[in-house]
Formats: structure tokens, C-alpha cells, sequence
């Protein structure tokens, strides 16, 4: 059995305004209806899988769930990493975690934000490295090459694949080339793409940790004898999680270690690190234009038009290799050869205190998400989205009152000692410093439009006395 593990917990910018710190790419729908985590989850599921253990960050913990769950998929353990650490603490923890389970673990361990559209060969391909985990290797996957790359890192393979794509002995890992040392790598024909996916026995693992990198177990292992079971998640403890280093699996231990198989992988693969590698994986017209959403684009050449709100329509006349992408409070504009370089627009608007540099328009929480349609000096407008039998916390403001007018379902209102059903169209007056709780009692999705006016309308304006997501004081929603 194959216990997949996926990462989760990354908050990349190189995809901004789509990707945020509050709702990264993974949890994005980005090459179609479902979100690059769910396609990961799905990819790794099959009748040589267990439940996929996932690690994430306390922000995320109930998006995982939530997106999990619509697409049918009950997960193994969620572990909560308290701060992030790089990939090899977190790795090191899925594997000692699973170790005291089963002394045979074998684990996969993927991002969840790469796409691979034939989930069917990547499954081929895992079980194709099993014989070389049996071995006593530790597998990584590499994507054949198709041109010269200089983004990735790559793997240098003691031989040249063969047409069977079975293991080959890896002899090193190679950094991210330059132009000419990207085309010597891909005339040689023994070189691979770092793709950043392992396989492995969890007690080669942590023998390899013990070997190269044993100042990383010690935290680890502290972390997770000191965990703390919250509503099914496993919250690693954060003092002893805070002294691991932090430090990548590939520097800790694959590039130290000797008993390294790779697998090829010829199939389509992309990490999307770039809104270029998104048009890339996408469906171009024959201009080779991809547009998204509702966007138009008029005698465009190799470019991407995006427009994530319904409300936003993106028209583009006459561009040629042009990234556009609109969304109702943030567009980015650039030209394609600049796609890295969105980093830099994350930067300048944090340095500014923009908002937009790391919050999504759409505020996700453990009982659905809310949106501001506006906000002025003394009131705030919200459409807010109540899942099917969620319900917010018990509690009051000090410094504002709110109006709630449902539009869609049922809402069960307490306000003091008072319960009442609110039907659509009908509305409900909340005073400042009333008690009060909203809940969805029924079986579809709940929305309601909120009002709210007061000297101060920040989120952290909220005494909480009960909460079914078990969150303290001063959280939010």
C-alpha cells in the first residue's frame, strides 16, 4: 500500500492576482472546474492507495477538508504545521508519522499544485519506482525534457532512460542551468527535470535523515510526541517545530544521499510557476491566445486574457505575448517574458500595505466565505455564503451593529436569548453588543447580504463565546 502525501501548505506569488497568501494557487480552479488540489488528491487515488495524508498550514485546514469532500475523497491524517519550514521537516514528519503506523510504509510525497493531465501514466509510473523502493532506493520522478528549460533544476541519470521508463540510478542533482548548459543537458539525453516528487520506504527515509541530516529529527520528532489532536487535525507542537531548520528535502538529504533512483515520466507535467507556464498548459486558439473567464481577444498572438469575475470584462485588441489578468480589486499586465517578475509586483504593493498583495477578494472560513462590496468611512457592505449546516460563532462587537438581509435559503438567527428562522427576503437588525449567532439549517448553500456601521469595521472586532471550529479569541468570522 502507497500512502500518498501531498504538500499543501506553500503560498506562491508568481501567479498573483489569482494566487494570494490567504488562498494560494492549489486551491485555485486554474486549468479548469476543479483546483489543482483536488486534481492532485484524485490523481493519487486508485486501488494502490491509501488515504492521502495532508500537510498543511492552520489557515488551510478546513479549505483541504471542504475541497476534499466535494470531490468524494475521505482523507488519512491532516497535520498542521504550525509556521512553514521547508519541505524536509514536513516530510520527515508524514514519514515518522506513518512509520509508527506501519513499518512498511511506503509514501509518496507530491506538491499539490503541479499538473499532470494523464493522472492514469503518473499512476504507471509510481508503481514502475516500487521495485526500486524494494531495493532500498529512494525514488525521485523526472520529466523528460522538450527544450532547453532554464526554471527548473534538473536530475543527471547515470544512463540515458529507456523506452521501458524503469528506474535509472541518479548520479546528481543539477541547479537551475543557463541557456547554453540547458541545451548540452538536452542534446547529452541522460538528464531529467526536477519534478519534486518522492518515493519512498519511511524507514529509508528517516535512516536518511539519521545519516545526513540528524538535526532536523530531533525538533521533528519532538513536534510530534507533543501534537495535539484538534477536530480530527493533528497540530504538530510549535516550540519544538520552530527549532527544525529550515531547509528543502533535496539539500537536507537527496543531494547527500547515494542510494537515489529516478523515474522518467514523458507524460505532459508543468509546476505552472508562471502565468506563461499557465498559458502553456492551457487550450490556445490558433493564434496561440488563451482566453479565460470572460475575456475577449481581438487579433491577439501568444497571449493569456483571464478574467475571474463575472463582473470584470477583459477585452484585449491587438497583443502579442501580453499576460492580462483581471479580477474585481487587482490587474496585472505584463509581458510574457517577464512572467517571474510578477514577484516583484507582490512586493511593491506589500510595501504600499495593499491589501491585494497578500489577501483574496473572497475571505474563505470554516463555514463558507464572505466578499465586500463596499467599504467607506463608517459602513461596509458583505455578501456572505453560509455552507449547509455551518454556522458562525457565537458573539458580539464592540464598535459595530449589522443588518442581515438573506437573499438565498434559510438563516437561523440568535440574537441574545432570541431564535428565529429568516427567510429570503426578509432581514434582521443586530445591535452593538448583542450576542449573536448565524447558522444554516438547511441543505443548500445560504446568502445573505450584511450591512454593517460603527466607528470600526475590522475583523478582529469580535468576542467569541462558542465556536464549533474551535477558534480563539480574536480569530476571524
Amino acid at each position: 500500500m502507497i500512502y500518498p502525501t501531498i504538500l499543501c501548505g506553500g503560498s506562491g506569488t508568481r501567479l498573483w492576482p489569482l494566487s494570494r497568501k490567504s488562498y494560494p494557487k492549489q486551491f485555485v480552479p486554474l486549468l479548469g472546474a476543479e483546483t489543482l488540489f483536488q486534481a492532485s488528491a484524485k490523481r493519487l487515488t486508485g486501488p494502490d492507495f491509501a488515504a492521502p495524508l495532508v500537510l498543511t498550514n492552520s489557515d488551510f485546514r478546513f479549505i483541504v477538508t471542504e475541497q476534499m469532500a466535494e470531490i468524494g475523497i475521505d482523507p488519512g491524517p491532516i497535520l498542521i504545521e504550525p509556521e512553514g519550514r521547508n519541505t524536509a521537516p514536513a516530510v520527515l514528519a508524514a514519514a515518522l508519522h506513518l512509520l509508527d503506523k506501519d513499518p512498511e510504509a511506503v509514501l509518496l510525497v507530491a506538491p499539490s499544485d503541479h499538473a499532470i493531465p494523464d493522472a492514469g501514466a503518473f499512476r504507471a509510473a509510481v508503481l514502475r519506482g516500487l521495485t526500486a523502493v524494494e531495493a532500498g532506493q529512494i525514488v525521485t520522478f523526472g520529466i523528460t525534457p522538450t527544450r532547453p528549460e532554464t526554471g527548473y533544476g534538473y536530475l543527471d541519470l547515470t544512463s540515458a532512460p529507456g523506452p521501458d521508463e524503469a528506474p535509472v540510478a541518479l548520479r546528481r542533482f543539477v541547479e537551475k542551468p543557463d541557456v547554453a548548459r540547458a541545451e548540452e543537458m538536452l542534446a547529452a539525453g541522460h538528464y531529467l527535470w526536477n519534478a519534486g516528487i518522492f518515493l519512498f520506504r519511511a524507514a529509508d527515509m528517516v535512516a536518511a535523515f539519521e545519516r545526513h541530516a540528524p538535526e532536523v529529527l530531533a525538533p521533528v520528532r519532538a513536534a510530534l510526541t507533543e501534537a495535539q489532536t484538534d477536530l480530527g487535525f493533528l497540530r504538530l507542537a510549535p516550540g519544538p517545530w520552530s527549532e527544525a531548520p529550515d531547509i528543502s528535502l533535496d539539500y537536507a538529504v537527496m543531494e547527500r544521499a547515494t542510494n537515489l533512483s529516478a523515474v522518467p515520466f514523458s507524460g505532459e507535467w508543468s509546476d505552472l510557476g508562471g502565468w506563461d507556464a499557465v498559458r502553456a498548459a492551457g487550450a490556445a486558439d490558433a493564434s496561440g491566445t488563451v482566453t479565460t473567464g470572460t475575456a475577449i481577444a481581438i487579433d491577439c498572438q501568444d497571449s493569456l486574457l483571464r478574467s475571474d469575475s463575472d463582473g470584470v470584462e477583459l477585452v484585449g485588441i491587438g497583443l502579442e505575448n501580453i499576460i492580462a489578468v483581471a479580477m474585481n480589486d487587482a490587474v496585472l499586465v505584463a509581458d510574457m517574458s517577464r512572467a517571474q517578475d510578477v514577484k516583484k509586483a507582490v512586493e511593491a504593493l506589500k510595501a504600499r500595505q495593499a491589501p491585494q498583495a497578500v489577501q483574496f477578494p473572497k475571505d474563505h472560513r470554516p463555514w463558507g466565505w464572505f466578499e465586500t462590496l463596499a467599504l467607506a468611512d463608517r459602513f461596509q457592505v458583505k455578501r456572505i455564503v453560509v455552507h449547509p449546516g455551518a454556522a458562525l460563532s457565537l458573539q458580539s462587537h464592540h464598535h459595530r451593529s449589522e443588518h442581515w438581509i438573506v437573499v438565498q435559503g434559510t438563516a437561523k438567527v440568535t440574537i441574545d436569548d432570541k431564535v428565529q428562522l429568516v427567510t429570503e427576503n426578509q432581514s434582521v437588525y443586530i445591535p452593538l453588543g448583542a450576542v449573536h449567532r448565524m447558522e444554516n439549517p438547511g441543505k443548500l448553500p445560504m446568502v445573505l447580504i450584511e450591512v454593517q456601521t460603527g466607528a470600526y469595521l475590522g475583523e478582529d472586532d469580535i468576542i467569541r463565546y462558542d465556536d464549533v471550529y474551535a477558534r480563539g479569541q480574536g480569530a476571524k468570522g
